[in-house]
Parts: structure tokens; sequence; C-alpha cells
């Protein structure tokens, strides 16, 4: 302090802009009450968290996308990360339902605030709209929005896992040239149409020179649940064939489950809880982290 002038350096990494703002009105009126201080500065530093982007897409819709970019987030907040989950399917929106929260975001200086469940934290364009709605946007506008939500104050988010739409169009695009993903996961089933579209996919991040870290075999297998017989209605082991024939990492396989389909349409993701279906999606979370710190290398 020097001639009646109280300075004040804070470190306020992790804060939302919000509890920045709180912080710094309490520390200056602290700081004026005190005897002989007649001007307070102060200023504010924050180191900028580094935060991996985890794309997860798929070449055609219906393969269970959604509902593995929902409980890979989950997954992988329980492991000890600070996640955040941007859905950003313009053409099916599923991620409230998903994690069971209607919740509508708030904002703070233009900046959306995500809404926290499941132990993460979470914005969709579902938030948009209202239940039933369509999502009537040409390109710009979906383009748009997704900046806004992968430009939200994410506060010390260290993963930001990104559910894309089907496909490869604008909003891939977009999301690569503009907030470049760390990594992409592609969702399919064995059958051989789904994994045509995934190759597409594929192609789209290599091109525009993004990991891929591998491809996750989803709906492979289904077990009866009255006689405990095992049938395969999508095929089976195509996607690691696949992956083997593409060059890229084959991540594991996860069953067509009624039990995920119940607990999704509830809102009660699987790897929220325990049993098989959650240490499934744990597992999967522990091989995409070290896929991670192996293109990193």
């Amino acid at each position: 302090m020097n001639k009646g002038v109280a300075t004040l350096i804070v470190d306020a990494s992790g804060l939302r802009d919000a509890d920045r703002s709180k912080l710094e009105r309490e520390l200056h009126d602290a700081a004026s009450a005190i005897e002989g201080v007649d001007e307070v500065r102060i200023a504010m530093t924050a180191s900028q968290p580094h935060r991996t982007l985890i794309a997860v897409g798929s070449g055609k819709g219906g393969v269970g996308k959604s509902t593995v970019a929902a409980n890979l987030a989950i997954a992988l907040a329980r492991s000890g990360k600070k996640v955040g989950l941007v859905d950003a399917d313009v053409y099916g929106p599923s991620q409230p339902t998903l994690l069971g929260s209607d919740t509508k975001p708030t904002a703070e200086d233009d900046r959306l605030i995500p809404v926290e469940a499941q132990g993460l934290k979470f914005l969709s364009l579902g938030h948009l709209v209202s239940p039933g709605h369509a999502l009537a946007w040409r390109g710009p506008m979906a383009t748009g929005a997704l900046a806004k939500l992968v430009d939200a104050d994410w506060g010390d988010a260290e993963v930001l896992v990104v559910d894309l739409p089907p496909g490869t169009g604008d909003v891939q695009l977009s999301l690569i040239q503009k907030s470049r993903p760390d990594g992409a996961i592609i969702v399919s089933t064995p059958q051989d149409l789904s994994l045509i579209d995934a190759t597409r996919a594929i192609d789209l991040f290599r091109k525009m020179n993004v990991p891929v870290l591998g491809i996750v075999e989803n709906m492979a297998g289904y077990i009866c649940p009255h006689c405990g017989e095992g049938s395969d209605p999508f095929g089976s082991g195509g996607a690691e064939a696949a992956s083997k024939e593409i060059g890229v990492p084959f991540l594991g396989r996860l069953p067509l489950s009624a039990a995920v389909r119940a607990a999704s349409d509830a809102g009660r993701p699987p790897a929220a809880g325990d049993g098989p279906e959650a240490k499934a999606f744990a597992d999967l979370a522990a091989t995409i982290s070290e896929a991670l710190e192996r293109v990193r290398r």
C-alpha cells in the first residue's frame, strides 16, 4: 500500500466470470474499509486451463452416438476429471433427456453458463427451443449456435465432450476450423451400412488433421433376458474389422442392452450407476484417455 492506495493482485484461475466479478467486489469493499485506504486497485489474473476437446461423431444417425457421448462424459467425470458436455446435434439434441435435466442455462456478460447434472456441466442446442419443436436452421445459424456453446463459461472444465450431429456437414467443419478437437471418436454399429458411413466421417477428420482416436462398436450383440441366449441383430465384429482395414484403433464394443435403453429414456445414464453397463463405459473412458495420451506424444 502506498499513499493511501491499496493494490491487490489476485489469482482467479478456475472461477467463472460471475464468481470472479463477485470476488473482485468483495475484495474492493474489504480493502476500502481499511483505515487510511483512499483508493483500491485490483488486478485479477487467471491462467487459461488447457481444455481437451473430444469430438464424438458418426457417419449416420441411429447408432447410439448421443448415448455413448453422454455416458463417456460421465465416466470421465467419475474418473476424476472436470468435464463439460456440448450437445451440438442439430437434428436430435437429446442430452437433456439422457441426463435427466430440463433446466435452462443462464447467461452472464453474453456468455452462457452451463447446466450441471450427473456430475458434469452441459449445454445443448435443445436448450434453445421448446420440446417437440424442430430446429429449422440453415448452416450459418447452426454453426453460430455451436460457437456459443463451445465458448460458454465452462469454468475449470478440463475436458469438453462434443456430441456432433451425424454425417460430415457444416457443424462438423465449423467445430474443426474454430475449435480444433484434440481427438475424434467415431461410433458405429457392426453392420456394413453403418461402417460405410463411419468411414466417411473418419476421412473428414483425417483430411482436417484431427487425430482419430478410434471406433466404438455399439449395439454389438444382445442377450435375451428371458432365455439367456445371445444373438447379433446388427452383425458382429464389423467395426473391429473395419478399424484394422482403415488403420485406426478399435476402442471397444458396447452391447445392445434393454437396460441401457430404459435407463437412458428415464434420464438415468448407466455410467452414473454400478453394474456391468457402468463398467463398460468406465473401461471405454480409460481406453480413450490412453488414446489421447498417445496422440499427444
